[in-house]
């Protein structure tokens, strides 16, 4: 008899736990549950559950906060404290003011709440006249202050303020100045900070992590996380890891993220969605395609950030098709796309050339996914439209865009007027670009090298001085790649590099044999105004050809090479690493601003053949070699076979689009082969299609 009120006296409080167990796991419906099945709730019970409905915003959220608050028999002022905080997480500003207004009673917590919602709402006036106004404070309140003014980029009040408060020795103080120097870009300052902190804890450290990477300072960022695993002084979590191996994909260290995985792997760190999504996006960025396809395969729970990455990883490295494909089961597994992901599948298009699915993507997105079309969306058409030819349908959707058009669009236009030589777009295009940012030089560079093809060296020359006047520098390019964790960088006609001599060997030897496959330097990508011997011979020095040959005279043979440009490949360029992969066997991968190139066995290997994503006119302008046609059209071959096998009604699609451009890919070269041969190669009959059957 004596046993039962004691086991009600443990049961009440259990039930209490068990909600906020669940709120503590961001699992509100399982908390609702928990409470529903309290029989008898206390303030406490019902403290719980509002702290679930201030972790989880929204309109919604809010009403059944209010609800509940309503409930409460005897609310006390934790009651009242985290309603507030349920009014700020939904951004109701004016309701939190009201509850603050009917309040019996107002400790320090009220008033710190007040001070945090109010500068995390953007009230940065209102929360240091509450700071001023309190009539207590602890050190939370200084903390909520000087935080809120560090993060609005007002770091003198931050640092004064900080200076003045009583008690110097919270972690938390500190970190605020940190991250505020660095969200600012003094990152000089903030490092002052963290060496003077008497403790760091390891938000101290994630802070520093995060904001070199945000400075474009990702070797330090790197530097810092290897003092923070080999010191063993705190435990990174997946804040910091997806910091580092962001890190890891800007200077394409994929070296140092493959550690950094093998790292994870041996903690519980490597269950984290979190975690397994950085992993992947830095294997893409990173020119591993394969390893990123293993881990998302492995990967048991996959967020929309996960199949974001990976849609947009195929995307990048040219596999539209199988970006399209993952879009799709995606939605059958009911996932629901967001913005990223129609983005992530109109680049698919865009480098797959399936300019039809693309804008009825485009078209359809707000109907079908509730998604209102953003300038990126808009970007990524104008950039469909040019790579397709339809310049002038692609000039209508900048003139359409509901808002300011982003310099890209104005940069893809450009880009495709130098391509199907149109000046009168190109001005255009320019000209918006240089009122946008008379600094860019890209919009000077591009109408300068369109009339460079022109033989317009007058203009070009114009185009010059214009820039001088404005005192624009152009952007050098230059290639790098990593080889035993050691990143190499090489220039245009590179004078510094210790193996040059070797380089240059190797280079010439590649250029014998890939003139003895028909192989010869394409001048039009030498945009200077000199003799076509010296043309000749600045092309051979590009700056990615350079990479290329020291790739191959520093591994070992059969290994993948990875090379990376910060700008646009050129023609010549991309026609030599065909031919270098098969001369090598060997499988080359280039990323330049545009996606990620694979070569392998003298083609581009990744899912189709990379004229494909290319206007088609610039095979029938280009003055190919034998050889190359010979080659290209044995791809067209292997490819049909295998477009020609049955498919069932979901793939018709995307192999009726393939078919097409193969079967005119096909009729091209066959006419310019013959043209330049004066008969057919042994290839152009094995496919057997008549140029007036593609017409048709």
């Amino acid at each position: 008899m004596i046993l039962r009120p004691s086991l009600l006296a443990v049961a009440r409080p259990l039930t209490t736990v068990a909600v906020a167990a669940a709120v503590r796991r961001g699992n509100l419906a399982g908390a609702e549950e928990a409470f529903a099945s309290t029989q008898h709730k206390t303030t406490t019970t019902y403290n719980c559950l509002l702290a679930g409905y201030a972790k989880a915003p929204g309109l919604g959220r809010l009403a059944d906060a209010r609800r509940w608050f309503d409930s409460i028999p005897h609310p006390d002022a934790v009651s009242y404290n985290t309603l507030l905080s349920c009014h700020f997480a939904c951004g109701d500003i004016d309701g939190a003011w009201r509850v603050l207004s009917t309040m019996p009673v107002r400790d320090v917590t009220s008033w710190n709440t007040m001070v945090s919602g109010l500068s995390k709402n953007g009230a940065i006036e209102d929360a240091e006249a509450m700071f001023r106004a309190m009539p207590v404070r602890n050190a939370v309140s200084w903390n909520a202050m000087v935080a809120a003014l560090a993060s609005s980029g007002d770091m003198g009040a931050a640092e004064d303020l900080f200076r003045n408060a009583p008690e110097k020795t919270d972690a938390i103080l500190w970190t605020a100045m940190v991250s505020g120097y660095m969200d600012t870009g003094n990152v000089q300052k903030a490092m002052e900070f963290f060496r003077a902190m008497p403790v760091r804890n390891l938000v101290s450290w994630n802070a520093v992590v995060a904001g070199y990477v945000k400075n474009s300072r990702a070797g330090d960022a790197l530097r810092v996380f290897k003092t923070m695993v080999e010191d063993a002084i705190v435990q990174p979590n997946p804040s910091t890891l997806s910091s580092v191996l962001l890190g890891c994909s800007n200077l394409s260290a994929l070296g140092f993220g493959r550690q950094v995985h093998q790292w994870c792997m041996k903690l519980p760190l490597s269950r984290s969605v979190t975690v397994g999504t950085s992993l992947l996006s830095m294997y893409c960025k990173c020119g591993d395609l394969n390893d990123a396809c293993m881990l998302f395969d492995e990967m048991r729970t996959k967020d929309i950030v996960a199949w974001n990455a990976m849609i947009s990883g195929y995307a990048q490295h040219g596999g539209g098709r199988k970006a399209i494909k993952l879009f799709e089961k995606m939605k059958d597994e009911g996932v629901v796309p967001d913005w990223i992901t129609l983005l992530a599948v109109l680049t698919a298009c865009v480098h797959t050339g399936l300019c039809d699915f693309g804008i009825q993507c485009f078209e359809t997105m707000q109907e079908a996914y509730n998604i209102e079309p953003q300038i990126d969306h808009y970007s990524c058409m104008v950039d469909l439209l040019c790579r397709a030819g339809l310049l002038e349908r692609a000039v209508n959707m900048i003139h359409s865009m509901p808002f300011e058009p982003h310099p890209s669009a104005y940069g893809t236009l450009l880009t495709a007027c130098r391509v199907y030589k149109n000046l009168e777009f190109a001005e255009f295009a320019a000209r918006k670009l240089i009122v946008q940012d008379p600094q860019n030089a890209g919009a000077y560079v591009q109408l300068a090298n369109i009339y460079a093809v022109a033989n317009r060296w007058a203009d070009v020359s114009r185009v010059r001085r214009w820039m001088k006047d404005n005192a624009v520098v152009k952007t050098p390019g230059y290639s790098w790649m990593e080889i035993k964790g050691v990143r190499h960088e090489f220039r245009s006609n590179d004078r510094l590099h210790p193996q040059l001599d070797l380089i240059h060997d190797k280079w010439d030897r590649l250029e014998e044999l890939m003139k003895a496959m028909g192989y010869s330097p394409d001048l039009g990508f030498a945009l200077h105004d000199v003799e076509e011997s010296l043309k000749s011979q600045m092309l051979m020095r590009h700056s990615e050809k350079l990479a290329i040959a020291f790739g191959l005279i520093s591994t070992s043979p059969g290994m993948t090479l990875r090379i990376f440009k910060n700008l646009r490949i050129c023609g010549d360029c991309h026609n030599a690493a065909k031919l270098i992969s098969k001369i090598e066997d060997r499988e080359i991968i280039l990323r330049d601003t545009t996606r990620f190139h694979h070569f392998r066995g003298g083609y581009d290997a990744r899912e189709a053949p990379e004229h494909l994503n290319e206007p088609l006119h610039i095979l029938v302008e280009a003055e190919l070699p034998v050889g190359i046609i010979d080659a290209r059209l044995m791809q067209v071959r292997e490819i049909l076979e295998d477009l020609l096998k049955p498919v069932d009604e979901s793939q018709d699609f995307f192999k009726k689009q393939q078919l097409w451009e193969l079967a005119m890919l096909n009729g091209t070269l066959r006419e310019e082969g013959m043209q330049r041969s004066g008969s057919a190669s042994p290839f152009h009959n094995s496919l057997g299609m008549k140029r007036a059957k593609t017409r048709g």
